[in-house]
């Protein structure tokens, strides 16, 4: 169970080089689809999202570090796993409900395709931190 929640987590790389990408240019992020289309979001999204993404990339290096440490059998790996796991239940729980909030307030946050890809993302970063968080109490307990 280790290996396989180990190697899912440490693809949350790719989430954190795509956070990156949007961080330093927003444009070509968009262009390959890794944030909504101009065209199809509002101004005060698209910032909102510019904000968010700079914002993780101080926090979403946690769970994936942590994951690396358990695939190396680490000693630290439960603690760093207990601190990420928490700040992606954070970050995927907060972000759906700002979207949901958004949208329901007639906000455009992208197309409704988009809009799906982005609430999978956002419970897909939910249930692997409560996984790993869950993974981590078992093996400090």
């Amino acid at each position: 169970m280790k290996i396989v929640v180990g190697s899912v987590c440490a693809l949350l790389w790719l989430v954190y080089v795509g956070q990156f990408i949007s961080s330093v240019n927003f444009p070509l992020a968009q262009r390959l689809g890794l944030q909504e289309k101009a065209d199809d979001t509002d101004a005060l999204a698209s910032r909102l999202e510019l904000g968010t993404a700079r914002w993780d990339l101080l926090s979403l290096w946690t769970l994936p570090v942590a994951c690396i440490l358990l695939l190396m059998d680490h000693s630290w790996w439960p603690y760093m796993a207990l601190i990420g796991g928490g700040v992606y239940v954070d970050t995927g729980g907060r972000e759906a409900v700002k979207w949901l909030g958004l949208r329901s307030r007639g906000v455009r946050v992208g197309t409704p395709q988009e809009f799906r890809l982005a609430m999978g993302l956002f419970m897909f970063l939910v249930a692997v931190g409560a996984i790993t968080i869950v993974l981590a109490l078992v093996e400090v307990a």
